[in-house]
């Protein structure tokens, strides 16, 4: 944006000017002799998840050539570009495998269709190489116990990790998990995430919401044994599922940082860390899960000790909605990063715009930009990330473009 500030200035004046700016702007000096100053937009972070999991956004379907695979994930990329957003969040690890070679998990089978089977090509390496020549970050996404959205190991291949240590397995809710409550089932997850961090150049490390995995009624998670070999010197169980969390995050924190110090690790929790009914110091929320409660996962404590560098609480609800309003949860997190140097991003349910299922607010094109006015009174706030990727294509009401229309006039730089 030019400004013009006053007429009459020399050009020795302007090289003055341009030493008291903030990083980023900019002094022009014209011969008639008006002297202006260009305001750079501020760095924000805009980013939108690609999920790979089950096909949900790609590849569209595991029959693809790899051709085809790259022609759609360059897709994306320039869909990313062209929406002016700056990061892909590419999950390369949905369910205890791998979209790159990795010598700890076998292949995904979101690929070619069979686990195990080489696709013929490195997608986490093309991706972070058409990122980047674009100008886009590449953050890795990771979820760190999943292992098969079934209960059958023998639909595993062989050599898979789960199945050559089913000591490690716990089927829970018609899926397979592995158990973390048990110190080497921490570190191989450690080993098998690092080994992306050490052989590309990615941006970040990236998890979801899944730590231990979300309740279902009328059925338990059998880590008895682990409780009773680990469990000494804690309250109960609660407490020490939660130190299990605290401990891959802050291990996982500290092995990144010695292979790679720039490369950040961020964590998109579920938004409610608890109700405040239940403590004090939590969010003016009535939601039936709580992070720290039934997850396991004190994300506020993350934060507070600055374990991670970003944190993207997924607030995937409108504003006024009774029992988790978007107006009284970013103003929570706002509270919780202050201080910390941790930043935060938003979460937004792009994938509820438009869906006839869901509630009115969802239907009006404007509601998610609403979100991104509200954010900017709170400046704690230095982004956005829109779940997900095929719905920042496709845009079924307009949402996005209108997003893009109200808050995204220019590219900007990610924050770092």
């Amino acid at each position: 944006m030019w400004h013009i500030t006053r007429r009459g200035f020399t050009a020795g004046a302007a090289g003055a000017l341009a030493g008291l700016l903030p990083a980023g702007d900019a002094v022009a000096y014209a011969p008639g002799g008006e002297l202006g100053v260009i305001r750079r937009p501020k760095r924000q972070f805009r980013g939108m998840w690609l999920a790979t999991v089950a096909n949900r956004d790609w590849p569209s379907r595991p029959s693809l050539t790899a051709e085809q695979q790259r022609t759609e994930l360059i897709g994306f990329l320039d869909t990313a570009v062209r929406r002016r957003l700056n990061a892909v969040i590419f999950q390369v690890r949905p369910t205890a495998d791998a979209l790159w070679p990795s010598p700890y998990e076998p292949w995904s089978q979101y690929l070619t269709g069979e686990q195990g089977k080489h696709p013929g090509w490195d997608p986490l390496g093309f991706a972070v190489r058409e990122a980047h020549r674009r100008g886009l970050e590449l953050h890795a996404w990771f979820n760190p116990y999943r292992i098969a959205n079934h209960t059958d190991p023998s639909r595993l291949v062989p050599t898979h990790p789960a199945r050559v240590h089913p000591e490690w397995v716990v089927p829970y809710g018609g899926k397979l998990y592995y158990n973390p409550g048990l110190p080497e089932v921490r570190r191989f997850v450690q080993d098998a995430i690092l080994d992306a961090v050490r052989r590309y150049a990615i941006d970040a490390v990236h998890w979801d919401d899944y730590f231990y995995p979300y309740p279902v009624a009328g059925q338990v998670f059998d880590d008895d044994a682990a409780w009773a070999e680990h469990g000494a010197g804690f309250p109960d169980r609660g407490a020490w599922r939660r130190d299990n969390t605290d401990r891959l995050v802050s291990e996982t924190t500290a092995r990144i940082k010695k292979i790679k110090p720039k490369v950040r690790f961020g964590i998109s929790p579920f938004a409610v860390w608890r109700n405040r009914a239940t403590d004090p110091a939590g969010s003016d929320t009535r939601a039936g899960v709580q992070t720290y409660d039934d997850l396991y996962a004190d994300t506020r404590k993350w934060v507070r000790t600055c374990l991670i560098d970003y944190i993207v609480p997924q607030v995937y609800w409108n504003i006024g909605f009774e029992v988790a309003d978007y107006a009284k949860l970013v103003p929570w997190w706002s509270e919780v990063v202050e201080g910390t140097g941790v930043d935060l991003y938003i979460g937004e349910a792009l994938y509820k715009a438009g869906d006839p299922a869901q509630p009115a607010p969802w239907q009006d094109p404007a509601e998610l930009s609403r979100h991104l006015t509200f954010d900017k009174d709170w400046p704690q706030v230095r982004g956005n990330v829109f779940f997900s990727a095929t719905e920042v294509a496709v845009d079924r009401n307009g949402a996005m473009s209108r997003v893009v229309a109200d808050h995204y006039p220019t590219p900007v730089r990610p924050p770092r």
